[in-house]
């Protein structure tokens, strides 16, 4: 077990994940471990056509990840804190929906060979927003790549990473509504999110186990909601792999109900739902009433 914390910080493209691992390791005199977006060179052709270039940007990100992480973390570790912009286990959240068929059984092969030899987080902060709260700053940042990012997209991830860490049990989660955070603007809202993971990790003694039980921090009004939850896991890993199939797919029907879709386009939506939650159903040994 490493002897300092290892911080992930977790949300949707524009949430503020690099801003925030940034500002806090000089707080912990740790180190940050940020995600390179820029050297993935099919980025800027998978947003212009998702189909066409999901599986070759998919697993070079796989690989570069793996890469990053199974040297970096155990190394920085060694050190101090690490606070990382990213973890591993969300690569397969991308994966799921933007694959399918063949390219996502291979990918789903060598995540898993991949995935046992990176360490899990000692605490992931997940940190939530709106979709408009996302489109503004993936507006004010202006990457030339997330130039007319479409909407559907955005809200398709979002409403798959709120189900991705409602299941995610490798980690204890602080969720942090950002909504009304500015960690640029207000010093003292850094400050608070700072006090947070300070108490969460023992009044910044690291302690090996974290509650495993909701926790809210008093005086954190313009965070809104925050907590620590370790779900129980489902039964078995097939119901949990069923489970965040079945996230994906509400959220594709939500990218099809935004972008105006035709009655057959939400019909096939629906059905795909109903599939994944028939199949979720079978996984857990659990009938649904008609």
């Amino acid at each position: 077990m490493p002897s300092f914390p290892f911080i992930a910080i977790e949300g949707v493209i524009g949430v503020g994940k690099t801003t925030l691992a940034r500002m806090l390791a000089p707080d912990f005199n740790g180190e940050t471990l940020l995600e390179v977006f820029e050297e993935n060179p099919f980025l800027s052709d998978f947003y212009g056509d998702r189909a066409r270039y999901a599986f070759q940007t998919q697993i070079f990100f796989l690989l570069s990840r793996y890469r990053q992480q199974h040297l970096a973390v155990p190394n920085a570790l060694a050190r101090g804190p690490l606070f990382s912009d990213y973890t591993f286990a969300k690569d397969s959240l991308f994966a799921h929906l933007n694959l399918a068929g063949d390219e996502l059984t291979v990918y789903e092969k060598l995540h898993t060979a991949l995935a046992e030899k990176i360490p899990a987080p000692s605490l992931l902060i997940y940190l939530r927003a709106d979709l408009d709260t996302l489109m503004g700053r993936i507006a004010m940042r202006d990457r030339p790549y997330e130039r007319g990012m479409d909407r559907g997209y955005i809200e398709s991830l979002r409403l798959a990473y709120e189900g991705f860490f409602t299941a995610y049990t490798a980690s204890p989660v602080l969720v942090i509504d950002t909504n009304h955070l500015n960690i640029v603007g207000d010093p003292q809202a850094c400050i608070r999110v700072r006090e947070q993971i300070r108490s969460v990790l023992g009044q910044g003694t690291f302690q090996q186990a974290l509650p495993q039980m909701p926790l809210t921090i008093p005086g954190t009004d313009s965070i809104n909601a925050a907590r620590v939850h370790a779900s129980r896991p489902l039964q078995g890993s097939n119901a949990l792999h069923e489970f965040l199939s079945l996230t994906q797919s509400i959220g594709n029907l939500g990218a099809v109900l935004s972008d105006g879709a035709d009655r057959l386009e939400i019909q096939a939506a629906l059905s795909a739902c109903q599939r994944r939650l028939n199949q979720l159903a079978g996984a857990a040994d659990i009938t649904l009433e008609n």
